[in-house]
């Protein structure tokens, strides 16, 4: 049975929720509602709020293959928007333990892929791509060269990379039709201080767009201005809103009010699960100070929850998601890991059984919070599929093989369904990492971009 949500109760934080009266219940025509809509108040300073709704029936077309909107007395029908997410993971990987032996669609998941058991029809696994940018002459050290490769298909400048990042690309494109261009979203917060190693997108040449690291800051981005009352969270956004709330409510079918039951209860749930973490996750720390005791796991997937919330209320069709930093020196208490950083065991006795198996155990965690992004989105309804049918995630890592820095062989995952994406098998490919990114772009993304660094030619094999 579905959780209902009353607004009137947002503030209690001590839990009490119950159904909330569905007055138009008994309706049997739905009434539109533009895909645009927000739930709107107003701060007590004054400042504006807005909620964005869930994917609703009564966006949609009969069939649910397209937004329906009203104007000047005709039905116009926009298609439904592919969202693109480009994950990132630092340092390498253990190859034995992440690559896959066979290619096709028969292929057996290896220790770090399982974590995808529940979504082999939804991930195509990549190996074998190149990072050929990573190889130049030029300032820097190979962790350096292979980010600034990775993000942008350029040399690395001595401070930052050569160019935008792919994301970037693609949200000149198509981020202009969203409240967001695009959302940059981190996690773990150690690393070495330079620019190029703490950020993912890049608007353009030495242009770093770092990431929201910090839940609480996220959460104010997306659902409101920030105000003390919600620092402290001692009240909610949704109390902001409830008029709005209110007005709509009758308007709507019972399965989109259902639906909107639902997401109010999960903004609820954000909020309480960011008001109970340890006062020290809210701000940024150096990691002698404060960044070895951080519940990592747990505050990936509160932003991963915050990703979704997004995405589904159509407040950018863009994200970038950093899990780790480019040389990771991140400690994993929650593996048993903590006698040294992540950068450290890639390369203490790198080949030995024992430092291979501490490698396989962290990948897998990558994997495994990737997985758990992946169940949200299939979780949420929209149109005649779910939200990840309309989704391209890209999953890539630093290097291939940890411990050399090797940028050749590397490994990737393209995950989602939209326009017909290649999924459920395992292909081992010849190109580049700008092939890869140039076919995404056009073939899946509709960014029409000319070319990419260090592409050739499309990737064939995606679509």
């Amino acid at each position: 049975m579905a959780r209902s949500f009353s607004v009137d109760n947002a503030h209690n934080t001590a839990g009490r929720e119950g159904p909330l009266p569905l007055t138009s219940a008994s309706r049997a025509m739905r009434s539109p509602v533009s895909r645009r809509k927000f739930l709107r108040g107003v701060s007590l300073s004054g400042a504006l709020i807005r909620i964005g709704l869930p994917p609703l029936e009564a966006m949609f077309n009969p069939n649910g293959t397209a937004y329906a909107a009203t104007r000047s007395g005709k039905v116009a029908e926009t298609p439904i928007p592919s969202r693109f997410v480009f994950w990132f993971n630092g340092n390498g990987i253990p190859e034995r333990f992440w690559i896959p032996e066979e290619t096709g669609p028969n292929y057996a998941l290896t220790p770090c892929l399982t974590p995808l058991v529940d979504f082999r029809n939804d991930v195509h696994i990549l190996s074998g791509l190149d990072n050929p940018a990573a190889r130049r002459p030029g300032p820097g050290n190979d962790h350096h060269r292979s980010m600034s490769g990775i993000v942008s298909g350029t040399s690395f400048t001595g401070r930052g990379a050569g160019g935008a990042s792919i994301d970037q690309v693609i949200a000149a494109k198509i981020g202009g039709d969203t409240r967001f261009r695009s959302l940059q979203i981190g996690v773990c917060q150690e690393s070495h201080g330079e620019s190029i190693q703490r950020n993912l997108s890049w608007a353009g040449y030495e242009r770093a767009l770092p990431p929201e690291m910090i839940p609480h800051n996220l959460f104010d981005r997306i659902f409101g201005v920030k105000e003390q009352s919600w620092v402290d969270r001692k009240q909610s956004v949704l109390d902001a809103v409830r008029d709005d709330f209110r007005d709509i409510q009758p308007t709507l079918g019972k399965q989109d009010q259902q639906r909107v039951e639902e997401h109010l209860a999960s903004v609820r749930d954000l909020e309480r699960s960011i008001a109970t973490l340890p006062p020290q996750n809210a701000k940024v720390q150096e990691p002698e100070i404060g960044g070895d005791d951080k519940d990592y796991p747990r505050i990936a997937k509160i932003q991963s929850d915050l990703l979704a919330h997004a995405l589904a209320s159509r407040q950018t069709n863009v994200a970038s998601y950093m899990l780790t930093k480019c040389q990771s020196l991140v400690r994993l208490p929650w593996l048993g890991y903590t006698s040294l950083r992540h950068h450290d065991y890639t390369h203490n006795h790198a080949d030995s059984p024992e430092a291979q198996r501490i490698m396989r155990d962290i990948c897998r965690w990558h994997v495994e919070e990737f997985a758990y992004l992946l169940a949200k989105l299939k979780s949420i309804p929209e149109g005649d599929g779910t939200l990840l049918d309309h989704c391209c995630l890209l999953y890539v890592h630093e290097h291939a093989e940890a411990n050399p820095h090797k940028n050749n062989g590397l490994v990737a995952i393209v995950a989602g369904h939209t326009k017909q994406l290649v999924t459920g098998t395992h292909s081992k490919v010849a190109g580049t990492l700008g092939d890869l990114y140039l076919s995404l772009a056009n073939n899946v993304m509709g960014a029409g971009i000319e070319g990419f660094s260090t592409a050739d030619r499309p990737l064939e094999g995606l679509t």
